[in-house]
């Protein structure tokens, strides 16, 4: 009853808890944070750990901190690295979504990669419970991805959807309001960046951080030759020398740079395809691929998997948020939630 009297005052809340950011929505209320996953940490004298900003804020700092503070990303590769740092992450944005005392506990669900272990699983919703949640339900990252591109997962036809986000891949063969098949790797942005990062070092002698790494992904990066290259200047340390210094990179480059991660994405799904059975294979043939996440924002990253599995590929609309809305919409929905959702 006092549970139920709670739940009264409380506003259920969404979170995909994303490698790169987490996405935060209140039930009725729609996004109320979208920021990066980034917690910095300060040190006192006395070595106690005190919060000093998170996300965009803390993003901010990263590489630039002095020696006392610490910018700390606890979620790697789409599952938690660092359990106090993502608690204290969760808890604070629990707390500013909600805008009041944080007595009166949300129920949450929480969107997390596919094939997460039970150790995994408990982490991310012991997490939550520690932040303040009153329930916890977790949603795989390629249902969600589903329900937020819009496909029609309840009814008895297949639909494939891939979902690149920061840390993981996530391939999923959806019917029947479940995941008939599904696939999980550790090969999305983060390692997209770091390709770009190692690039650049390996050709140019420049050493470039993650976030400038990112930056070039973002504005020149391409999965297939562009008719026109786009190109921009890269500042960095010459890694030689030692001084400081600019390049001029193009697109060209950047698909060299990131060419393995993407042939690997493309391995995944190729693999999923050849798993499907022949009924949902057919509907796959008619329906299309969806993509969603921000890979799916590479240019002609659409075209680039089209070609490897000859199969029309297709761009959710607004695919950074897909996943997020798809949580956010299981919370709506209870029917879906109870189906698509489970407690460990």
């Amino acid at each position: 009853m006092f549970k139920k009297l709670l739940g009264r005052f409380s506003n259920d809340m969404a979170i995909d808890l994303g490698t790169a950011n987490t996405l935060v929505l209140i039930k009725g209320q729609g996004i109320s944070i979208n920021e990066p996953s980034v917690v910095a940490i300060q040190y006192d004298k006395h070595g106690q750990e005190h919060i000093l900003a998170v996300g965009q804020e803390a993003k901010d700092m990263v590489g630039k901190t002095p020696g006392n503070i610490k910018a700390i990303r606890p979620m790697k590769d789409g599952v938690i690295a660092d359990f106090n740092v993502t608690e204290m992450m969760i808890r604070y944005f629990i707390e500013k979504s909600h805008k009041r005392k944080s007595f009166f506990s949300p129920r949450i669900i929480i969107c997390v990669p596919y094939g997460l272990t039970q150790v995994e699983r408990k982490a991310v919703k012991e997490s939550a419970l520690n932040a303040g949640a009153r329930y916890v339900y977790l949603i795989e990252e390629p249902m969600a991805a589903a329900i937020g591109a819009g496909l029609p997962i309840k009814d008895p036809n297949g639909n494939l959807v891939v979902d690149i986000g920061g840390g993981t891949t996530e391939i999923g063969v959806i019917s029947l309001g479940g995941l008939v098949l599904s696939k999980s790797i550790r090969i999305a942005g983060d390692k997209l960046d770091a390709s770009i990062a190692n690039y650049i070092k390996q050709k140019f002698n420049l050493l470039v951080g993650d976030r400038v790494a990112e930056e070039l992904k973002i504005k020149i990066g391409t999965a297939v030759p562009l008719e026109e290259d786009l190109v921009t200047v890269v500042r960095g340390r010459d890694s030689v020398e030692g001084s400081l210094t600019s390049i001029e990179v193009n697109s060209e480059h950047l698909r060299e740079a990131m060419k393995e991660p993407i042939r690997e994405i493309g391995e995944a799904l190729k693999s999923v395809l050849e798993e499907t059975p022949p009924d949902l294979a057919g509907d796959i043939v008619e329906n299309g691929i969806v993509l969603t996440g921000g890979g799916a924002l590479i240019r002609g990253l659409d075209k680039y998997l089209s070609d490897l599995v000859k199969l029309p590929v297709y761009i959710a609309e607004d695919p950074l948020l897909a996943v997020a809305r798809g949580t956010g919409k299981a919370l709506e929905e209870i029917d879906i939630l109870q189906q698509t959702s489970y407690e460990d």
